[in-house]
């Protein structure tokens, strides 16, 4: 009640309109009163008579009657919906000054999001960060199960200097679906330069997750505050709050521990395993899956984005149980060092073999070339062109869903736009 109060002190700026209201109203009502053939004068009585006499006015001419009434309800109309104009943007103009002039398109969209399907996206990289701005166009009813066994670059540095979860892939998500002004998301990816020292390499999104763990006391709840910084459309939850690290077993039998060890490996990898093995996930992802319209795993890493994910115990089996689509996006390009030669089929025999239980059903797939000059760009790096083989897929029990998903830029990725396009028109 007190709070309510508040809004009648001096320089809020909104008593003035909020008074107009009622006074639009009473103006209104009488103009109906009067379009509609009511008496009302005569409640006025010689007063109110003479009063429009003397104007020469006879309110029992029907044409008067018309004009003055639908005259006070035009009246009546514009003063209310005027003053709540005005009431709104008063609001509006100190709560949140950027939406002033788009407040509609801004509820609108919002609004129509928030009806979209439920989607549930599981990965970490590049590539699921790519993903997310193509299905936050559609929906906000969005949850991204990140990977948290990144090692290298400044994730490594602050989770072996603070002991925190790599924030490096959560905050990419958090950037992609991020609602914020393009100086806030730029902020959050800005990386110091060697001439600072002791911060060389990091980026500040990085450091604030870590900071803003320190002071929670917990990372799940360092990345919901931080979501609701950068206002996102969605929800980011890591795939396990336990700390754990990735472990690969190559082709020659020799056991390697850690992302980047593994990435840079010169074996093949044979089996990727979590330890310790035990972790769990947040119910929270349960929840998400089991709720889910639509659940997507890739594009990113096979060995050190996706398949870690399916290694926490809970997850597969949520998966599984789940009456959802589900979608494995394979990969455009191959890795070195994880993926050397990989077909579509290998990627897809990599995740359904560390997976309990078959956990999709879809696959999508690019069968677009790039350009012979991007294609001889990336081979330098040892990256080729991943071979589609579509009847292979399709021999393993698997759904393909073939079409040109890649982006016409200088770089060979996936389009987020087509690829959520393709997503959902499984579940539409």
């Amino acid at each position: 009640m007190v709070s309510s109060l508040k809004w009648l002190y001096p320089g809020m700026r909104v008593k003035r309109w909020l008074l107009l209201v009622p006074v639009g109203m009473a103006v209104a009502t009488a103009g109906f009163v009067v379009l509609f053939g009511m008496k009302m004068f005569e409640a006025l009585g010689n007063t109110g008579s003479s009063l429009f006499e003397s104007w020469g006015v006879r309110i029992d001419d029907p044409n008067t009657q018309l004009a003055i009434g639908l005259g006070f309800v035009v009246l009546g109309m514009l003063l209310i919906f005027g003053s709540l104009r005005q009431v709104v943007r008063s609001i509006t103009s100190v709560v949140s000054p950027e939406s002033q002039g788009k407040l509609a398109d801004v509820v609108f969209q919002r609004r129509y999001l928030a009806q979209g399907q439920s989607v549930v996206v599981i990965g970490g990289g590049t590539g699921l960060s790519t993903m997310l701005r193509g299905l936050k166009q559609y929906t906000s009813n969005l949850v991204a199960v990140v990977t948290v066994t990144d090692d290298g670059g400044s994730s490594g540095r602050l989770k072996r200097e603070m002991g925190v979860l790599p924030p490096g892939d959560i905050r990419n998500c958090l950037v992609a679906l991020a609602d914020a002004e393009p100086l806030m998301t730029e902020l959050f990816q800005f990386r110091f330069n060697d001439a600072e020292e002791g911060l060389e390499g990091h980026s500040f999104g990085n450091l604030l997750i870590a900071a803003m763990t320190q002071i929670t006391g917990d990372f799940e709840r360092a990345v919901q505050e931080t979501s609701n910084i950068l206002a996102i459309r969605g929800r980011v939850l890591p795939s396990t709050i336990d700390q754990v690290r990735l472990q690969a077993e190559l082709m020659d039998g020799t056991l390697v521990e850690g992302e980047t060890r593994i990435s840079s490996a010169d074996q093949p990898i044979k089996y990727i395993m979590l330890h310790p093995s035990g972790v769990k996930p947040l119910e929270e992802t349960l929840k998400a899956i089991e709720t889910a319209d639509c659940i997507v795993m890739g594009p990113g890493s096979v060995f050190t984005s996706v398949i870690p994910n399916l290694l926490v115990k809970g997850i597969p089996e949520a998966i599984n149980a789940s009456d959802a689509a589900k979608v494995y996006v394979c990969n455009v390009m191959t890795q070195p060092g994880e993926t050397d030669d990989y077909t579509a089929a290998d990627h897809v025999k990599a995740v359904a073999k560390h997976a309990d239980f078959k956990v999709f059903n879809y696959v999508l797939v690019n069968q677009e070339r790039p350009s012979k000059d991007l294609l001889d760009k990336y081979a330098v790096s040892n990256q080729f062109f991943v071979e589609p083989n579509i009847a292979v897929i399709r021999e393993m029990g698997f759904r393909p869903i073939v079409g040109n998903y890649i982006s016409q830029t200088d770089v060979v990725r996936h389009d987020p736009n087509k690829l959520a396009d393709a997503i959902l028109k499984l579940i539409y």
